[in-house]
């Protein structure tokens, strides 16, 4: 009877263990996948915003240009006119040119374009910080797991139950190019 009670409490401890573990390596696997969700969603923020960056930046490019461009073409006719008439009419192109220059300046003091260009930059450099945040969290997590999976007697458990180790966040092949700054041309 004593020798049942101690088989009975020995399965007992061992299938609490079992099953524990079990748990806890559910428990660390669901968290390396919500970390990995959690990157997921900043590479969705960032993919959103980058557009939104770089029409601004052309938007922004393009209006200042063209106004410089503008002023530049009439002053250029201006300076090239050869008779009164000729010279009169670069001129008042060349005062309208300008009065648009001064009236983009003045209703936007601050450049509101580039205030927007602003923004979204500090947006995107925040994502970007949310994501090597997120990186880090995830990586962390994998590392929790993996190591937890090859403890006794987790890796009894993790063997038996198709646990499988997971890949860190790394850049791997690409970490030249992702420690260069990118260069963006229009």
């Amino acid at each position: 009877m004593v020798a049942l009670l101690i088989v009975v409490a020995i399965i007992a401890i061992v299938t609490v263990v079992l099953v524990g573990t079990y748990n806890r390596l559910v428990g660390l696997r669901q968290n390396a996948n919500q970390a990995f969700a959690d990157i997921d969603v900043q590479l969705k923020q960032r993919q959103d915003l980058i557009p939104n960056l770089v029409e601004t930046v052309k938007g922004y490019a393009t209006h200042e240009s063209g106004t410089l461009e503008a002023v530049t073409r009439a002053r250029a006719a201006a300076a090239s006119a050869g008779n009164v008439e000729d010279r009169v009419n670069a001129e008042n192109v060349l005062s309208g040119a300008l009065r648009q220059l001064f009236a983009v300046s003045e209703a936007y003091p601050d450049l509101k374009a580039n205030a927007n260009f602003m923004q979204l930059q500090a947006e995107l450099g925040d994502i970007e910080n949310k994501l090597a945040a997120a990186r880090r969290f995830f990586n962390n997590a994998v590392s929790e797991y993996n190591a937890s999976m090859q403890q006794f007697p987790a890796v009894l458990v993790a063997n038996s139950f198709g646990f499988q180790q997971r890949a860190f966040f790394d850049l791997g092949e690409n970490r030249a190019a992702a420690e260069t700054a990118p260069q963006v041309k229009f």
